[in-house]
This record gives structure tokens, C-alpha cells and sequence, in this order.
């Protein structure tokens, strides 16, 4: 059993907001476990549901490039934000998305730290140099590259300190025959619309299948005692909810927030002059996920 720290108490009461007490109450209950915690909690009805969390600041760079119908999106990574600002850096990243551009839509953070980077040598070693001279360490932390054979990349770059490099970076790909100017300016406020609303997937068949049964359970055992059609309605219902929140095509549109995404294309499809498909995002928020040590915390 873990040790009931404030430290642990205070992380479950950022994740869900509960109050101390119940949070103790919880860690108690679930022996130290903080996330069967958040459920216990989610089930007493003392939690709000719950939100992303573990997204810690790390500093560097989001970039993101778009050529023809092929976009890309990096992030590199320092310690300080000084280096955000630093023309070296900012070179260095825009190599990199020059050569993740070259090898995309299938690449990885191997395939791009060993490729060839322009100037001589590879990216690893353009990473080891820009350490060198520049003094903090550096990491290209993760890559990825969307494609369409006909339509349009949508992109968006939140935060932006310099042309394509900012701290959010997003891309949407929207396959169609239709208008490319048109299909560009609704791509890019997808990609605003995902930059805002952080879906986690395209629509519910891409969410984890471990998530949705968690979320299934907290549902029936939050109403446990009531009949069980009435459980199976509450939690087909609490379900749909939980896509609204969470996939792209049933969120509310931040443009107009009386459709959804996906009825905000549908409609698109009257100005873009033919059928809309909306394959696939990449949302890459610098930082995310990235656990700095306890004295920056």
C-alpha cells in the first residue's frame, strides 16, 4: 500500500477537485491507488468528471509545415523558454520540420534524428551541435505527418512566436474534390476550432476501449440501486455526453457553437462544391504530458 502523502493528496484534489478530506478518504479506500481514487471519488458524486491532467510545461518549440497536400508537425524541446526566442533554435526546428516534411506522412522521431539534415551530418548530430553552442540540453521529442490525395491540410499554430513555431501546433485533413481555397480556410478553423477544444480522438470508434469501459463503470456504479434499463439508459446517454466533450466531430463548433464539427463540414460542403471527409489531426501542445522535477513543480 502507498503511503497517504499530502503530496498525493494534493495531486488528487488538482485532478478532481474534491476536498481534502474526501480525497484522504479516498487514498485510504483504493490503498494509495490515485487513480481508482479519482473513480471512487467520480462514484460518491464528489468529482467533477474527469479532465486531462499531468500536462506539465516543458519549454522549446511547436512546429508545423504544410507543402501541397502534406503537413508536418514537431516539437523540440529545451529547458528555458529564453531558448523559444533564440534564432539558433529556431533554425534548428525549422531544419527538422524541413527534413520530417522530406520523409512524412510515415515518419518517426528515429526516422528524422538519423535522416540526412541540411548543412551536413544528421539531425541527432544538428541537436548535439545546437547543445553545444547554445548551453541546455535538447531533444526532438516527438514527430508526425498527415497526407490527403486530394483536398487540403488544414494548420494552425497557437502562441506563435515566429512564422509556423508556436506552442500548440495543429493540422486537419480534409479530403475532398472541392474548392482548395475554400477547403483551406475551413481547415484552418478546424485546426483553431482543435487547438481550443483539445478532442482526444476523430470520433468515438478512436478512443480507447479501456477508457470508454472506465467511463461506462463510473456511470453504473455512480447509479447503482436503480433498475438496469434504466442504468443502460443513463449510461448510453452519460456516453453521448462524454463524445461531445472528447471527439472532434461531435464537439460543439467553436465557430459556431449551435453545430458540431461534423455538421459544420456537412454544411461546408454547399460553398467547397463537393463531399467533405474529415480523416484524421494532430494536436501537439509543447510540454504535454512532460513531468518537471518536484522543485520546478
Amino acid at each position: 500500500m502507498a503511503e497517504i502523502t499530502a503530496a498525493l493528496v494534493k495531486e488528487l484534489r488538482e485532478k478532481t477537485g474534491a476536498g481534502m478530506m474526501d480525497c484522504k478518504n479516498a487514498l485510504s479506500e483504493t490503498k494509495g491507488d490515485i487513480e481508482a481514487a479519482v473513480d471512487w471519488l467520480r462514484k460518491k458524486g464528489l468529482a467533477k468528471a474527469a479532465k486531462k491532467s499531468g500536462r506539465v510545461a516543458a519549454e522549446g518549440l511547436v512546429g508545423v509545415a504544410v507543402e501541397a497536400n502534406l503537413g508536418v508537425v514537431v516539437e523540440v524541446n529545451s529547458e528555458t523558454d529564453f531558448v523559444a526566442r533564440n534564432d539558433d533554435f529556431q533554425a534548428l526546428v525549422r531544419g527538422v520540420l524541413a527534413v520530417t516534411l522530406d520523409h512524412a506522412p510515415e515518419v518517426s522521431v528515429e526516422k528524422v534524428t538519423g535522416a540526412h539534415y541540411p548543412g551536413g551530418g544528421t539531425v541527432a548530430e544538428a541537436i548535439a551541435n545546437s547543445i553545444a553552442t547554445i548551453g541546455e540540453n535538447m531533444t526532438l521529442r516527438r514527430v508526425a505527418g498527415l497526407h490527403v490525395h486530394e483536398g487540403a491540410i488544414g494548420h494552425y499554430v497557437h502562441g506563435q512566436i515566429a512564422d509556423g513555431l508556436g506552442r500548440i501546433g495543429v493540422l486537419v485533413a480534409l479530403e475532398s474534390k472541392g474548392d482548395a481555397t475554400a477547403l483551406a480556410a475551413l481547415g484552418r478553423q478546424i485546426a483553431m476550432h482543435v487547438a481550443a477544444a483539445s478532442p482526444i480522438a476523430l470520433d468515438s470508434s478512436g478512443l480507447d476501449p479501456a477508457t470508454l469501459e472506465r467511463e461506462k463503470n463510473v456511470l453504473a456504479e455512480k447509479n447503482a440501486g436503480k433498475k438496469p434499463e434504466v442504468i443502460a439508459k443513463i449510461v448510453e446517454s452519460g456516453l453521448k455526453t462524454y463524445y461531445k466533450e472528447v471527439c472532434l466531430v461531435d464537439q460543439a463548433f467553436v465557430i459556431d457553437p449551435a453545430k458540431s464539427v461534423a455538421q459544420a463540414v456537412k454544411e461546408a460542403e454547399k460553398s467547397v462544391g463537393a463531399p467533405i471527409a474529415l480523416k484524421g489531426f494532430v494536436r501537439y501542445q509543447l510540454g504535454d504530458g512532460i513531468e518537471k522535477p518536484a522543485e520546478e513543480a
